[in-house]
Parts: structure tokens; C-alpha cells; sequence
């Protein structure tokens, strides 16, 4: 029988085209750019406000204060990056405990016209990350697009600080809703536990402060480090949440957006393993087609550290919840350095960007060895990976 069907699910080719940008590149031998995630300010062009900081090869997870670059024109040329020291930057605590904005993800809030900036915060001593035992929070920050500054960033308060006593919602992607309510997935261990699990708040924005309102079903893995880093997306009236896990990543789906089923490994469309683990994945979503972005097993790249990169998009087949292969396409190369710490931005109905970074630490011993990336190509390069949506068209495909 023949059916016609949209070019979405059924074709090869899938509906965009990729251009990947350098935004710089580059790095001094002794920190790297991580974390590129922008925000699009709604304009004829847009304005792309790109937030990103260095972390120190020597250590793990050493971040420096806030940065930001901006492009006025899609990208054609950006400002240098300038350190919001004063509001993203480090705070001292009692008994030498530094405490930093991380993993951040800005992103427009329709409803009150603001930049609305959302990460976690990472509390050090000697220089090294806490343990599990340590406090944390979701942080949150607002921007000024006529001064060019940040708000001074502010902890999200909880309705229970034992319950949430390790909770933030680093480089998670949100869903804000159309009355400006916003769906905010975190993950979080309460007081003596060391395995996080996952939680979607509904949250109240009102231009400059962030409220929680409710909360909804815990979602969990009780193997490894239990489950983190998720994203969320809305597509056709299902909301879809992937997460992260140290041995697979995960999805489930909900009707309501806080109120979650059971997990489910994420496969390809033959039932086999994705072979995503152990970092985060993110969604694109247009039109009548929603796309995984992930790192993953199996591509050559045994020499980079956690399988991260290269980075790749596939679709999802939103019924049976996997990635159809035939439809996986390369968004950024594999150049002897980790990607994987990334972010989506949807810039406007022609474009959306996928931003991330060359992150030159290594596998062990030696994760500061630079050079066993640099030997593949890598330099730090911040990349935008850019996807050019063609206009809707239909073929002919026979079932």
C-alpha cells in the first residue's frame, strides 16, 4: 500500500541541514572553555547571549566565574568573552569553603521578556569538590541586554533542605510553559544518601525571582550513582524527560509534565543498547519530528575519555521511545577531545544551535595531559553546530 507520509519519520535524509561554526578556539595549557550554552533574545536578528567559563586541567571540575560572548548578527561575529565576576563568580564560606555558579543554561522566558539564566552551585575546599555530604542548590540569574550584565546570582529555595539537601539543576534543559510556569527537572540526594535521583518542580517566574510551586514523582536508579543531569521537552501533548546514568542513559514520558512512568534504557530501533552512558543528552525539538542529542559508544572513540564525543542527533521514535539509526547524523567531529557538556538554543523557526566545547582532559592516569588530545586536532575549539531547518515536504514511501 502506498501512504503518503512526511519527510520526518520515513526518509533518509532528515529535514535540516548542518553548518558547524568555530566561535574561537584555542587555550592557554592550563584551563579550557566548557559548558557554551546560549540564549536567544527574540529580535530581527536575534541576539545570541553565549555563557561558558574555564575549568582548570588539573583537577576535576575546577570552574573559574561566569563568562560571556554575544553575537548581534547569527553568529557572523562575537564579542570577546567578558567574566561576570561580581555576580557569576566564586562567594566565600566559613571554614574556607568556596562556592561557584556551574553548569549554567540560559534561556528566554517568553512571558516576562527576560534572559533567564539556571545552573547549580558547586562548593569547594582546598580546591577540591566536596563530597556527596556537601549542600547544593539550583541557582539562577537574570540578564540585562542594555547593560550587558547578569543579575547577582541567587540559590532557589526549597520547601525542605534535608529532603533537597544536594539538589541543583546543572545543565538541565527546562520547558516553560505558555502562562510562564516553568517545568524544571533537578536531580537531588536528601541528607546521608550518595545516590541521586531525578524530580520535575513547576516553578514560578516573575522577571527577576525564581519560586518553586509543586513538585512532582521521584524518578530513580538504584544502581551506580543513581540518576542526574536530566533534560525535558514537550512534543505533541507528551512531555518526554531523558537522564543521565554512570552505566546508560534513560527516558520516560509523562501527560502532564511532572508526573513521570518508569524508565526505559535508551535503544536503537533493533532493541540494542544506544551505548550513551555516563553524560548528558539533550533535546531538539521542531515541527512533527523530536531528536536526541548524545554522545556514544561504538564510533571510533575509545580513546576519548567517557566515549565523549563525537556528538551526534537522532531521531526518536516517540511511540516505542528509541533512535531510529538510519537517522543519526554527526553534529561536531571527534578531534581527541571530550565534547558532551552541551546545550540547545532555538534561535528562531529557521535555526536552532547546538553549542559545546573541546574540553582537553584525557583518559587516565594524567587527565591533565593536554597533549593526547591536542595530537587529533583538538584546541579547545567552542563549536556551534547549527541546524537549518528546510521548509515541510512530503514523498512517497511505500509500507
Amino acid at each position: 500500500m502506498l501512504v503518503l507520509t512526511t519527510l520526518r519519520l520515513a526518509a533518509a535524509e532528515p529535514p535540516f541541514d548542518l553548518k558547524l561554526d568555530t566561535i574561537s578556539s584555542g587555550f592557554d595549557k592550563i584551563s579550557c572553555w566548557v559548558h557554551p550554552r546560549a540564549g536567544a533574545i527574540p529580535g530581527n536578528p536575534p541576539k545570541i547571549v553565549l555563557t561558558l567559563n574555564k575549568a582548570a586541567l588539573a583537577g576535576s571540575d575546577i570552574f573559574a566565574p561566569i563568562n560571556e560572548m554575544r553575537s548581534d548578527d547569527l553568529g557572523k561575529t562575537w564579542s570577546k568573552p567578558i567574566e561576570h565576576r561580581d555576580t557569576l563568580g566564586h562567594r566565600n564560606e566559613p571554614q574556607g569553603i568556596v562556592v561557584a555558579p556551574s553548569d549554567f543554561w540560559p534561556k528566554w522566558h517568553a512571558k516576562s521578556g527576560k534572559l533567564l539564566g539556571i545552573g547549580h552551585n558547586v562548593r569547594y575546599q582546598n580546591n577540591k569538590v566536596m563530597p556527596m555530604s556537601r549542600t547544593r542548590e539550583t541557582v539562577f540569574s537574570v540578564y540585562d541586554p542594555d547593560k550587558r550584565t547578569w543579575a547577582a546570582w541567587e540559590p532557589l529555595v526549597m520547601p525542605d533542605t534535608d529532603r533537597f539537601h544536594n539538589a541543583g539543576a546543572g545543565s538541565v534543559q527546562r520547558f516553560d510553559l505558555p502562562n510562564g510556569d516553568i517545568l524544571l527537572p533537578i536531580y537531588y540526594a536528601s541528607k546521608g544518601e550518595t545516590k541521586t535521583r531525578v524530580i520535575v518542580l513547576r516553578c514560578a517566574f516573575d522577571g527577576a525571582k525564581l519560586t518553586v510551586k509543586e513538585i512532582g514523582n521521584d524518578l530513580r536508579a538504584d544502581t551506580a550513582r543513581g540518576v542526574g543531569e536530566p533534560s525535558l521537552t514537550k512534543f505533541q501533548g507528551r512531555y518526554y524527560l531523558t537522564l543521565r546514568h554512570d552505566l546508560r542513559a534513560y527516558v520516560c514520558t509523562s501527560d502532564d509534565g511532572l508526573h513521570f512512568g518508569e524508565l526505559k534504557a535508551w535503544t536503537w530501533d533493533d532493541g540494542s543498547d544506544l551505548g550513551s552512558y555516563n553524560t548528558q543528552a539533550h533535546w531538539v525539538t521542531h515541527d512533527d519530528a523530536l531528536y536526541l542529542c548524545y554522545t556514544r559508544r561504538g564510533a571510533n572513540n575509545d580513546h576519548i575519555l567517557r566515549n565523549r564525543a563525537p556528538l551526534f542527533i537522532g531521531q526518536v521514535d516517540t511511540e516505542k521511545l528509541h533512535i531510529i539509526r538510519r537517522s543519526e547524523r554527526e553534529l561536531m567531529p571527534q578531534r581527541g577531545a571530550k565534547l558532551g557538556n552541551f546545550g540547545i538554543t532555538e534561535v528562531n523557526e529557521n535555526e536552532t544551535w547546538v553549542t559545546d566545547a573541546e574540553w582537553m582532559q584525557t583518559t587516565g592516569p594524567n587527565y591533565a595531559d593536554y597533549t593526547q588530545c591536542m595530537k587529533y586536532g583538538s584546541d579547545n575549539a567552542v563549536f556551534a553546530a547549527r541546524i537549518l531547518w528546510r521548509k515541510p515536504n512530503t514523498t512517497w514511501n511505500q509500507r
